[in-house]
């Protein structure tokens, strides 16, 4: 996947391959447009392979986000199985332990983005997904829309499949210094573009560091964890639980939801104040992929805490109905974080957009936000 070696124009220049550079290029390409990634490292290393390779739509902030997460779950439906992406396991369990995430859930239902999805019974729920430990639950939320793709596997074909089917050009281990469009700078020479979108992730005092800095962004590390179950354990699908509800905003915006916040306050004050929300999925060989956490800082340490993966095995142990649980990974992941957008789409020319997903649903929006982006340029 390397550029042939007087190529140097095309129409886009997509810098960053990740999971949100990558869906620029991809949309570009589908437009027709010739189209080139440059990415600093040798292969994608990033947040993008870092996370659940969960793609989340039910729990997204309503409007832009809901929807554009819709798009991307459309999007890696059609191409997973031409990039030879394999889709692990579908669909959400959210189960409700508390009356208070009972009427977060209640009210959830009322609004539009709860039109397709269901809201059961513990006890029906228990005999559709054994897996689950809802013995003290009040109430599961099915969703049907989730996916789920192994991302350390998925990022690598993405671009694979990208250079084969589409004709994208990929430049590995070559960073990009200066971007003037249509003329950008690498460390390599010179590249030339009639448009340019900078995906930079986590890298906020590089490319545009004056236009990025008017955002106001922090940046989030997250600590994760691989888990092996017992053999033959299986997951419904994606599993989550009380705490999500104070976190993601299609629950944590409802009126009903203060209550709930109230409650964990008391009873979860340490998994509040790491930021933890449980979410756990399933990995082709059985292993469970298990977080997350958040901690917030301007250069977040690297160092993880042995508190934070206790404090999430409990809620795993609490929530599933494990034999066994043995941690076989650990890592940590980092990516851009705001107060007030879930996503960054700044225009330094007419020819040029730095876009960065700052809720850590590149996975999930990334497909949706570049169709937006190139539907208005």
């Amino acid at each position: 996947m390397t550029a042939p070696p007087n190529s140097s124009s095309f129409d886009v220049i997509v810098v960053g391959a990740g999971i949100v550079g990558l869906a620029h290029a991809y949309t570009a390409a589908k437009r027709g447009l010739r189209v080139c990634v440059v990415e600093r490292d040798a292969a994608c290393i990033g947040a993008s392979i870092r996370n659940f390779g969960f793609i989340t739509v039910t729990g997204q902030a309503p409007g832009d986000s809901w929807r554009r997460a819709m798009h991307s779950r459309d999007v890696w439906q059609e191409i997973a199985p031409q990039a030879d992406i394999d889709i692990v396991h579908r669909h959400l369990w959210l189960a409700a332990y508390r009356p208070e995430a009972h009427a977060v859930l209640e009210a959830f239902m009322r609004t539009p983005m709860g039109e397709a999805c269901q809201l059961i019974d513990a006890a029906e729920a228990q005999a559709k997904a054994p897996a689950l430990h809802l013995a003290e639950a009040r109430s599961v939320l099915f969703s049907p829309h989730e996916l789920r793709v192994e991302s350390r596997t998925a990022i690598a074909r993405l671009a694979t499949w990208l250079a084969r089917a589409h004709g994208v050009t990929f430049r590995f281990g070559e960073a990009v210094l200066e971007v003037q469009t249509p003329r950008v700078r690498t460390s390599r020479g010179e590249l030339h573009a009639e448009r340019v979108v900078v995906c930079t992730n986590s890298e906020l005092h590089g490319l545009f560091a004056d236009r990025i800095a008017a955002h106001d962004l922090t940046l989030c590390r997250l600590q994760m964890l691989r888990v092996q179950p017992e053999a033959g354990f299986r997951l419904p699908g994606a599993v989550m639980m009380d705490l999500s509800l104070v976190r993601y905003e299609g629950y944590s915006t409802l009126p009903e939801a203060a209550a709930l916040r109230e409650r964990l306050q008391q009873e979860e004050a340490a998994s509040l104040a790491h930021g933890i929300h449980l979410i756990v999925v399933q990995s082709a060989d059985g292993s469970l992929v298990v977080g997350d956490s958040h901690h917030y800082a301007a250069a977040p340490e690297p160092f993880a805490l042995e508190e934070v993966d206790r404090l999430i095995l409990r809620h795993l142990r609490s929530t599933l109905d494990l034999e066994s649980a043995q941690i076989v990974e650990r890592w940590n992941g980092v990516y851009p974080s705001s107060k007030t957008t879930p996503c960054v789409i700044d225009a330094p020319d007419d020819a040029t957009r730095v876009v960065l997903v700052t809720s850590g649903t590149g996975a999930s929006t990334g497909f949706g936000i570049a169709h937006d982006v190139f539907a208005g340029w």
